[in-house]
């Protein structure tokens, strides 16, 4: 059967910058002037592509303002719909390459990057130029292999007399799709004004880049091309990272498959005397039905999609997926199924990292700090998440006197019909237009932040109180695990159930430690000593200079916890006591 089901899905694919200060305005990513962040495209200020475009560019400045999540994710869906990727020789004539491209339609935009070879990403402004880019070229030769005819848009080119043609090619600039590396990172932050200004290095060397978030649009586009077989109206979109503008260079891509469109074709045959509706299959469960459609695209791509390998179906977890490793662009990618919260999620992230330029510095040096120290892992564990420390960011932006941030119940309080949603009993509503929430007034640098933020947590008391962004206040714990962040939406749900006590301590330890480091900063002196200061100092592991002091202070946070622990008994005991002797 599975043979026959995939047999008919053949045949149906045959036919850099710098940042402004602390006073950001509200009315979206664009007004920053962020001009590598991409993250979902309303944030990318591109030079005016023509002579004379100035005024042009400006109106188009506005207009990228004004834009919503959701209007960023169609416009970047759509520029990806159009786009082809080709791999290509170590050198060629870029002039001529181009020119050939061009013979099919009109180029609106193009890179090269390294990955496993040279590949160029082509941006036509149609997208039946791609019909006519297909239409001429050839299939693979057989003669070693057998390949299976899938037409897909990702391509080879060649030349056809190298030796010939060798005087003419010349290397082609490439975009870096990742990002320096933490000691080459410091030497660069030591050479800063100021730890806000490292702050705002970090972010820029860090953050996505315009050409990588097209990258990461089109494999979802090319991933679709493959579902597209089964499911005529679904779409594959990124959700997370890839679209939340808190993305780092090299992250995974997050992606889901949606059947949203489906459903609303469902709604149109409601008028009239008739009603007429598709035959279906049908499934004792949703989970069932979501195990059974990436079953199918897990070995669809597996056994037919170019540059797919290492593909794992994990259908029995939580959420399922399918993991793969999607060559061509280089992304380790997760692919699961309508995973509507999750977009949620990925829109309040996106509307609080547009708020104001200090919130996305701030995050990026807080979760590189953590990586840095191990506090944050790639691997599943006991260790916290980086949505958890983003979370704990914007709950210390919402704690701030005033507010950098609003609170999720603010944002839920300025939204209107459309903005209402629903989802499996949970409340996601919040509003979508930016330019309905008002700039806040708080005019804190970043170095204050940063050396806040560490005293914040370095004194927080894990014990009593959990985090919770809908209300931006401290709530007692529900239950007794060693760190507790509601989940946004689902608020039954502690997003940080996996942190153990050991790795809650070490946090607490290495705040404290970077707090008495900021406090005690002289930059004179530490330019003098030619160490590095500020964020750079932060970003060197402290068991490394001095290894007895962080194990005292480790030590000291331990024995802290148990001398409250044994309090706390002592505390309920008496209690105890003193009510049984009332009775």
């Amino acid at each position: 059967m599975a043979h026959r089901a995939g047999g008919r899905a053949l045949s149906l694919l045959r036919g850099r910058l710098r940042l402004p200060g602390p006073a950001a305005a509200a009315g979206g990513c664009a007004a920053r002037g962020q001009a590598r962040l991409g993250s979902s495209g309303a944030a990318v200020q591109r030079a005016p592509q023509a002579a004379g475009a100035e005024e042009a560019g400006e109106d188009a400045e506005v207009n990228t303002r004004k834009k919503t999540f959701a209007e960023v994710q169609t416009e970047r869906s759509e520029q990806a719909e159009r786009t082809v990727l080709i791999k290509c020789p170590p050198k060629l004539n870029e002039k001529k390459f181009l020119q050939y491209l061009s013979s099919h339609g009109n180029i609106k935009s193009h890179f090269f990057f390294e990955n496993r070879g040279i590949h160029a990403l082509i941006e036509f402004s149609e997208k039946t130029s791609i019909a006519s880019l297909q239409d001429a070229i050839g299939i693979p030769s057989a003669a070693q292999h057998h390949v299976v005819p899938f037409k897909s848009r990702l391509f080879t080119f060649t030349l056809k007399n190298p030796v010939s043609q060798a005087a003419e090619e010349t290397p082609v600039h490439l975009s870096p799709q990742s990002h320096i590396p933490v000691k080459e990172l410091t030497e660069k932050l030591c050479h800063a004004d100021s730890i806000s200004s490292q702050m705002y290095i970090l972010l820029n060397e860090y953050q996505l880049t315009e050409e990588n978030i097209k990258l990461r649009f089109l494999a979802c586009s090319l991933v679709r091309d493959f579902t597209r077989a089964y499911f005529p109206d679904s779409t594959v979109k990124p959700f997370g990272s890839s679209v939340n503008t808190f993305g780092k260079l090299g992250c995974d891509v997050d992606m889901f498959l949606d059947f949203h469109d489906t459903q609303k074709h469902a709604t149109k045959m409601k008028k009239g005397p008739f009603e007429m509706e598709y035959q279906m299959k049908r499934l004792p469960s949703e989970r069932l039905a979501t195990q059974k459609i990436l079953s199918v695209i897990g070995d669809c791509l597996d056994n037919f999609g170019p540059g797919c390998v290492s593909v794992q179906k994990i259908l029995n977890a939580r959420c399922p997926l399918v993991k793969f490793s999607h060559q061509p662009t280089g992304f380790q990618c997760d692919l699961s199924v309508s995973n509507s919260i999750a977009i949620r999620s990925s829109e309040l992230l996106y509307i609080y990292g547009c708020l104001d330029s200090r919130v996305r510095a701030l995050v990026f040096s807080v979760r590189c700090w953590a990586r840095v120290h191990g506090l944050t892992n790639s691997v599943p564990g006991t260790w916290i998440t980086n949505f958890s420390l983003t979370m704990m960011v914007m709950f210390f932006l919402q704690k701030r006197s005033p507010p950098i941030i609003p609170t999720l119940d603010q944002l839920k309080e300025l939204a209107d019909e459309k903005d209402k949603h629903v989802i499996g009993g949970y409340d996601c509503s919040f509003v979508s237009d930016l330019s309905k929430i008002k700039p806040t007034k708080n005019t804190e640098t970043l170095d204050v932040l940063l050396g806040d933020f560490f005293e914040y947590f370095g004194n927080f008391d894990f014990r009593k109180n959990s985090i919770n962004l809908r209300k931006g206040k401290e709530v007692n714990k529900p239950e007794s695990t060693p760190l507790y962040i509601w989940n946004p939406f689902e608020q039954d749900l502690n997003i940080s159930k996996n942190v153990n006590q050991p790795q809650l301590e070490k946090f607490v330890a290495m705040a404290r430690e970077s707090a008495w480091i900021l406090q005690k900063e002289d930059k004179t002196q530490q330019t003098t000593n030619k160490e590095p200061w500020g964020l750079a100092a932060l970003l060197v592991p402290f068991g490394k200079s001095n290894p007895s002091k962080m194990k005292n202070r480790v030590k000291g946070l331990g024995s802290e916890t148990i001398r409250s622990l044994l309090d706390s008994l002592r505390l309920t005991n008496a209690n105890s006591l003193q009510k049984a002797v009332g009775k």
